[in-house]
């Protein structure tokens, strides 16, 4: 529902509550800056706290807004609890804070037990609105086998803790709801949430659509692949198979199916796309912040071990999803026009690279070679955004009013922000017809630029950006913050109970202590625990349950262990029977949903490889790039571009030689992927090498030796 249409309905309590919103938003913002902006001074329990309730009262009013559109005052009556228990909740501790975290650690007056019972019943009313009846059960199951697992008969009972020692776990002792990952969350995550929310609103996404159009000259399925580079890039960012593929998909899987793919095609590529774009450097779905303050590790190493398996996957994808629709889509291609009025200036494009690269120059500097900490890394990061999200087009225009000229710079977004804040509300970009907040997301009105001439006018409409990028980047955030809180608790309960060295147990007893079996085990753990989560959250759970089995008992090294199970825990997008980015993708296509499932399998096939790479392989998940790595990455890519090139090339052959050169490159595919040994490796690539070269020579026509009546 577009926001004039929610105006309308809602009248002056929405938007009392859109301003509510957007002013809780810029507040948060500040105050999170000012914190991170002096992290060794930062109080992290007290942050949390402050953070987690200013944070969970934005996600709050938004619902509010929602329900008064929808006439659902009952709805409204909760979410108003909700609110009270969040505002005296927060208020209560951050006043008593020497007392909760000091003073009476391990125990808590009564009534504080009793807030602490609504701040529970809050954050699981709140999980289930986020996320559903399986989060829910999720985290209240984990509750339960807490309190009551001496109930639980055979490996995974338990001496059960005492209701108020869980209280004091989760809430008064200012651990679990409050613990590391919501510290994690608001000092780390966060602010590169407001950093992407600021790209929203500056139009960085517009600029990613035009240069994945502009290449969509040069090859054959342009269409497609620019549909995988805007899901890739964003989901990165959103940290959420699903809500990416339900943002991007909107408006990539149309394009695709206006260009010829059928409709499961399109949907398995955009679902590929949308879990390809979780593991994507430098963000990966917030996860690689966690992952650093996990094992103790710089964020900068934590990124660099991601690169070439990031590498590895992308590369694939795109040749998958190349020999998937060159066939479908024939000679269509995106036509720039469709999107766009006019194309980008010499000037302008000065004006963009500017305004988005410098920032992301001070980002790779301060983080890279300062080696600065996150928080302060994302603290310039940000202000040099505003700085020059702001000025590069206030210089612009004053130029341009010097020389009399008129230029072009604000999108259709940006100006539908702006009369969105005056009342009006008349004009919608794509991705204010969904919601979505970014030129990629959506459908409906083209994308084209406006007269700007003003520096005055300027200025004030890019401080308007600003306010829309720190609402853009709480919204975000506000979802995130609630799984990771809850998360937290459910992970600190599940540590208490001692939950990992039973899950450790449970697989030597599966695997009979054999490392390849065990390994499956795990990835089918990792897949079972992912499904449905947004990436961090599935992650921070298979690290703490999963990972250490693989550490401690088969002495794999600690980054290959995380990485495994962090890129099985991304497979439950495409992994049916739930493969939720698939559902999404799916619904839009309006396919089939095993269809779909089954093109983004073949798709993305080296995905399901590659985590078992890393066991027996873990320089590819090296803090270092060194000559060794090269190698073997190099010969992992061959082994991964066998399987795609066996799964998905159309093959001109007959049907009885056809299947089993597909089984053939699979099978190498495979062993190229996970054994370790340099020579074997090389020649099992040579082998895919030949065949990839007579089936060439064959279906080209050309004498060449063959078995007789091979080509049709």
């Amino acid at each position: 529902m577009s926001t004039e249409q929610e105006t309308d309905g809602g009248g002056v309590a929405v938007t009392a509550l859109d301003w509510a919103i957007t002013l809780g938003a810029v507040l948060l913002w500040v105050y999170v800056l000012s914190e991170i902006s002096a992290p060794a001074q930062m109080e992290r329990p007290f942050f949390a706290v402050a953070f987690l309730g200013g944070i969970l009262l934005i996600y709050v009013a938004k619902q509010a807004k929602e329900s008064i559109i929808d006439d659902d005052y009952l709805d409204l009556l909760i979410l108003g609890a909700v609110a009270a228990v969040l505002v005296v909740a927060t208020i209560y501790i951050t006043n008593d804070y020497d007392g909760f975290y000091l003073t009476r650690q391990g125990r808590a007056l009564d009534h504080e037990y009793r807030l602490a019972w609504l701040v529970i019943g809050v954050i699981l009313y709140l999980t289930w609105r986020a996320y559903g009846n399986v989060f829910l059960l999720l985290v209240g199951g984990t509750m339960l086998y807490a309190l009551y697992g001496n109930h639980v008969p055979g490996l995974f009972g338990h001496g059960a803790i005492s209701t108020n020692f869980m209280l004091q776990m989760l809430i008064t002792d200012l651990a679990g709801f409050y613990g590391s990952l919501t510290q994690l969350t608001a000092a780390w995550i966060a602010p590169f949430l407001l950093y992407a929310g600021l790209l929203f609103a500056f139009g960085a996404f517009d600029l990613i659509l035009r240069l994945a159009i502009y290449s969509a000259r040069f090859v054959s399925s342009g269409v497609a692949q620019t549909a995988v580079i805007a899901s890739a890039v964003i989901g990165s960012i959103n940290g959420s198979k699903a809500a990416n593929a339900g943002m991007t998909g909107s408006f990539t899987i149309p394009t695709m199916m206006d260009a010829g793919l059928r409709g499961r095609t399109a949907a398995g590529i955009e679902g590929s796309a949308s879990m390809l774009g979780q593991v994507l450097p430098p963000v990966m779905g917030a996860a690689v912040f966690v992952m650093a303050g996990t094992l103790g590790i710089s964020y900068v190493n934590a990124v660099i071990a991601g690169i070439i398996p990031a590498a590895i996957i992308i590369g694939c994808i795109l040749l998958g999803v190349h020999y998937t629709s060159v066939n479908e889509i024939g000679n269509q291609t995106m036509d720039f026009s469709d999107y766009f009025d006019e194309p980008l200036t010499r000037s302008e494009k000065l004006v963009e690279g500017t305004r988005f690269g410098v920032p992301f120059l001070v980002l790779i500097v301060t983080l890279g070679y300062l080696q600065w900490s996150v928080p302060t890394a994302a603290y310039w990061t940000v202000l040099a955004m505003i700085a020059f999200g702001i000025t590069t087009p206030v210089v612009q225009s004053i130029y341009a009013v010097r020389v009399g000229s008129e230029p072009f710079y604000a999108d259709v977004g940006g100006l539908w922000r702006r009369e969105w804040w005056s009342g009006e509300g008349t004009i919608r970009s794509r991705a204010a017809a969904v919601g979505g907040g970014s030129a990629l997301a959506g459908a409906g009105a083209r994308l084209r630029r406006v007269r700007q001439v003003n520096p005055i006018d300027t200025f004030v409409g890019e401080l308007w950006n600003v306010i829309y990028g720190c609402r853009r980047g709480a919204i975000i955030l506000a979802p995130i913050a609630i799984i990771l809180a809850a998360v937290n608790g459910m992970v600190d309960l599940l540590m208490t109970t001692g939950m990992p060295s039973r899950i450790a147990l449970m697989l030597m007893q599966l695997s009979g202590g054999i490392l390849i079996v065990a390994v499956l085990f795990g990835m089918a753990v990792c897949i079972v625990m992912g499904v449905g989560m947004p990436t961090v959250a599935a992650y921070v759970i298979v690290s703490t349950l999963v990972a250490p089995t693989f550490i401690n008992v088969f002495d794999v090294p600690p980054l290959a262990a995380h990485y495994m199970v962090f890129y099985a825990s991304v497979l439950a997008g495409v992994t049916p029977p739930v493969a939720v980015s698939v559902v999404v993708a799916s619904g839009i296509a309006e396919s089939n949903f095993w269809r779909s499932c089954a093109t983004a399998i073949t798709i993305s096939a080296p995905f399901f490889v590659l985590p078992i790479a890393f066991i027996y392989q873990p320089e590819l998940v090296s803090t270092v790039i060194d000559v060794e790595t090269m190698i073997t990455a190099s010969l992992v890519m061959l082994g991964a571009i066998s399987i795609i090139y066996g799964l998905n090339y159309p093959f001109r052959l007959k049907k009885r030689y056809k299947y089993p050169v597909r089984f053939v490159l699979v099978a190498l595919g495979i062993f190229v992927m996970i054994y370790p040994a340099w020579l074997p490796k090389a020649a099992a690539a040579a082998m895919f090498v030949a065949v990839f070269v007579v089936e060439r020579a064959v279906a080209d026509g050309r004498t060449f030796p063959s078995p007789a009546g091979l080509s049709r």
